[in-house]
């Protein structure tokens, strides 16, 4: 993008170098030129209004340009929050789905230790054990 930009930069001052240098070197010539008032005149007219015709198109020129870069940025710009909206959509599809399945698993393990839990108070509890226990402490 740094390029780009050095490029356009380069390429404006260019155009603007061009356009003094021009404008410069046609009143330098009609200026030293050998003519008469009325001619000089004259010339500096046309030229006046030549420069002011290339000025337009030049401005003309340069609004065009900037406005399609305004699309190509608005486009772009719209492109890219579209792409993060369907990413960011995914993602809590993701998380969501994600947290169901520990939420399922967390309730599968829990169900699994309760059972076992009491198979072994069953498979451990038996009357006479108890009975022998309660005697051996008191």
């Amino acid at each position: 993008m740094s390029n780009n930009n050095n490029q356009n930069i380069d390429s404006k001052d260019f155009i603007i170098g061009a356009l003094v240098g021009g404008m410069l070197g046609a009143a330098a010539a009609l200026l030293l030129a050998p003519k008469a008032g009325k001619e000089l005149r004259s010339d500096l007219n046309e030229q006046a209004v030549y420069l002011k015709d290339k000025s337009n198109e030049i401005s003309h020129l340069a609004r065009e340009k900037s406005s399609n870069i305004v699309r190509t940025v608005s486009e772009q710009s719209n492109q890219v929050a579209t792409k993060v909206k369907d990413l960011t959509s995914n993602l809590r599809k993701d998380i969501d789905k994600w947290r169901l399945k520990e939420e399922e698993n967390a309730s599968e393990l829990y169900g699994e230790i309760t059972d076992d839990i009491q198979d072994e108070a069953q498979l451990d509890y038996d009357p006479a054990n108890e009975q022998e226990l309660v005697e051996q402490k008191y």
